[in-house]
């Protein structure tokens, strides 16, 4: 399993920073672009005119709205605008939040980063969400007769701390096994106490 922090930081090797770019974004071209038409497939026309709405991947939609003269606006996805921001702060831990999207945490901290109103709330609605559903995925993770199939209703940050909750919980469970024996001294702890005693003895 990876390690979590992939989840927040971009990361040039990590497969979960790779997909979570991939996702399409609808923007809006503010300049035309000589030659870039084809990236229209409803016009005819050579260039990439202003104006035109298209989905970008997020990797190539980044840079180009952030450039000194912005290329394209970017339009965010509705699961992080303010109706489904408000469903999440009703009750967030009866939305299968997968569904909305597998890198849910991991794409919305890209977004905070685009010039959008929406964006500015983005932050407070990812921790507000992450604090309301830990508590329940941990009680997943520790419950024993949880249903297997649950880490598959879960984003891809939730569903790396469930695995290792689970995981934590079995190493527990095993070392309270094998601690039920009766702890007694170590050889080099009992060594090093005769050798103090004998010290003492000759001075």
């Amino acid at each position: 399993m990876a390690t979590l922090f992939y989840s927040y930081m971009p990361d040039y090797f990590s497969l979960t920073d790779i997909l979570c770019t991939e996702e399409r974004i609808s923007c809006k071209v503010e300049v035309t672009l000589p030659r870039l038409g084809f990236l229209d497939l409803s016009s005819e026309s050579e260039d990439l005119k202003s104006d035109t709405k298209l989905e970008l991947p997020l990797w190539l939609a980044q840079p180009l709205n952030m450039a000194r003269e912005t290329i394209v606006s970017v339009d965010v996805p509705k699961t992080y605008k303010e109706g489904y921001r408000e469903i999440l702060l009703a009750d967030a831990c009866t939305v299968v939040l997968n569904k909305w999207n597998p890198y849910y945490y991991e794409l919305g901290m890209y977004l905070k980063k685009f010039n959008n109103r929406d964006c500015e709330m983005i932050i407070d609605s990812l921790l507000l969400t992450f604090r309301s559903r830990f508590r329940l995925v941990m009680d997943w993770a520790q419950n024993p007769v949880s249903d297997p199939t649950l880490n598959n209703l879960l984003p891809r940050l939730e569903r790396d701390l469930f695995l290792a909750g689970k995981k934590s919980k079995i190493q527990l469970n095993e070392w309270l096994k094998k601690g039920s024996s009766v702890i007694e001294t170590s050889q080099s702890a009992v060594n090093l106490k005769k050798r103090k005693r004998t010290d003492y003895e000759l001075n």
